[in-house]
């Protein structure tokens, strides 16, 4: 039951627009509150909510740097969701295999 309230935690993290372009950025490396709103054209008490967010969330942590604060994203919340999706692969993978099938005998009809 843990593993589905961290999911839900997670998911609902980056459901919100903003928190995924926050995302984005830090997955080129760490940034402060300040180069975050910056570049997201926020304000900064916005952008401090959303990365409030997602570090409560587990997604960043961050890192105090005398009077600033440096996010940067965590690795296992996303090998998580790397490892919840893969188990819906087999699924996908059937029915596109079906869906071939299904192609080629139309094909071989025409």
């Amino acid at each position: 039951m843990e593993y589905i309230w961290f999911m839900n935690k997670t998911l609902h993290a980056l459901s919100e627009p903003n928190r995924m372009r926050i995302v984005e950025l830090l997955r080129d490396g760490p940034l402060s509150v300040g180069d975050i709103a910056k570049r997201l054209r926020l304000q900064q008490p916005q952008a401090s909510k959303h990365v409030k967010v997602l570090a409560e969330a587990g997604i960043a942590e961050v890192q105090v740097q005398a009077n600033r604060r440096i996010y940067q994203l965590r690795p296992e919340p996303f090998r998580e969701l790397e490892n919840w999706v893969i188990t819906y692969r087999h699924i996908w993978e059937e029915k596109f295999d079906r869906l071939e099938e299904y192609l080629q005998k139309l094909q071989g009809k025409q």
